[in-house]
């Protein structure tokens, strides 16, 4: 099939920041795109060949703009997986498949998943719904600590919260979720697979994630991860063993915990370009979001190699301020060495809310350490007074 310059169109479920930077590749590629996302403002809007305002969650609606693209896939796991279906079954490609998608979106199907295919993951308990967790406890089913999660729509930290009390209980939606046994680890780290249409696979190098402790996002990546080559060995073989067993298209961003006995357990997955790839648009031969679209469209997949090595700070909106945004002191780290910053097109912040990420990139990873921290000392996203 020709894809470059013709009438073949790819269709994008979502239009945040994930779609707007896979959109560079496809205008790279001169690939016709067509994008749908709920909100008129989304950052995809002024890239795509066309944009539909719509609901993902809505069959219809996705059934109906799915009807015309060629190859359909996502930005965005929480979307109407049972339209997906229907178009696959009248012929629509759908990356990822549909199957591994529901898998995925449900965190209790997708950690029963793990322990099914003997994938090493933290220990846990299901319930139809949160009320359900104070008698487990009192009854010793269940111990404190734990990590509360929603089954379903939990997103960039949302829908996750360490049980320490009861009293952290009362203030959490009463929803399908798990608890899991918290874990004594040493990082976390990610392992992105990207799999191909026609069945190639290979992995981008581990990185390292440090995150903020009251909004559970990730701070910094770091790649490579500052970890021992038997455990990153060992991380790699765990992601390719669940990218084996999910049979997936395109990419699949794995996210572990190394413990303090250096075993590997899974987290959790995300099918598609991921926050812990953002630095492989300066740092790798192959970024993330080409590597997605050279997969979903069974193309040979690009080296996965790092040329340099990368930290991506993560731009979010600052604490006490909501509304339209402002990027203080960008001047500043535009004059650093090595420093690329990412805007995502948001014109609202809000607490803590994704608006962009800045790459930084040196040959001395310690270098670019120290880099990062200042990045992340002085630019900040604040809201106009």
């Amino acid at each position: 099939m020709n894809f470059f310059s013709s009438d073949f169109k790819l269709g994008i479920l979502g239009g945040g920041q994930l779609g707007k930077m896979m959109l560079y590749e496809t205008r790279k590629w001169d690939i016709q795109t067509k994008v749908m996302d709920a909100s008129p403002e989304a950052p995809c809007r002024i890239a795509c060949d066309e944009f539909v305002l719509g609901s993902l969650l809505d069959f219809d609606t996705v059934y109906s703009f799915g009807k015309d693209v060629d190859v359909l896939t996502i930005e965005i796991e929480n979307v109407n997986v049972d339209a997906l279906e229907k178009l696959e079954q009248e012929g629509i490609t759908v990356y990822p498949p549909t199957k591994a998608l529901r898998t995925i979106q449900n965190k209790a199907t997708q950690k029963l998943f793990y322990t099914d295919n003997d994938v090493p993951t933290s220990p846990f308990s299901r319930f139809a719904y949160t009320s359900e967790i104070e008698d487990s406890i009192a009854n010793g089913g269940l111990n404190l600590p734990f990590v509360w999660k929603s089954a379903q729509f939990g997103y960039d930290g949302q829908g996750v919260k360490v049980v320490r009390t009861m009293e952290d209980l009362k203030d959490l939606p009463n929803v399908e979720c798990i608890a899991e046994e918290m874990v004594n680890f040493k990082n976390e780290l990610a392992v992105i697979v990207a799999r191909s249409a026609s069945g190639n696979i290979t992995t981008y190098p581990v990185v390292e994630m440090e995150f903020h402790p009251e909004a559970n996002q990730v701070e910094y990546v770091i790649c490579p991860a500052r970890i021992d080559d038997n455990v990153a060995r060992k991380a790699t073989e765990v992601a390719l063993k669940v990218s084996e067993h999910m049979q997936h298209v395109g990419l699949l961003a794995v996210e572990l915990f190394q413990t303090q006995d250096d075993e590997i357990l899974v987290n959790e997955v995300a099918p598609r370009p991921h926050n812990s790839g953002h630095y492989s648009i300066e740092a790798s031969y192959t970024n993330q979001f080409e590597q997605h679209i050279r997969a979903i469209l069974g193309l040979p997949l690009g080296k996965t190699d790092s040329k340099v090595a990368g930290i991506m700070v993560n731009l979010v909106g600052a604490e006490g301020h909501t509304g339209n945004v402002v990027y203080e002191n960008m001047e500043d780290i535009l004059e650093m060495d090595g420093v690329t910053p990412h805007i995502y097109g948001k014109k609202q912040t809000r607490p803590f809310r994704k608006m962009g990420h800045v790459t930084i990139v040196d040959e001395d990873m310690s270098r670019a350490r120290k880099v990062a921290q200042h990045v992340k000392e002085t630019i900040q996203v604040k809201s106009k007074k």
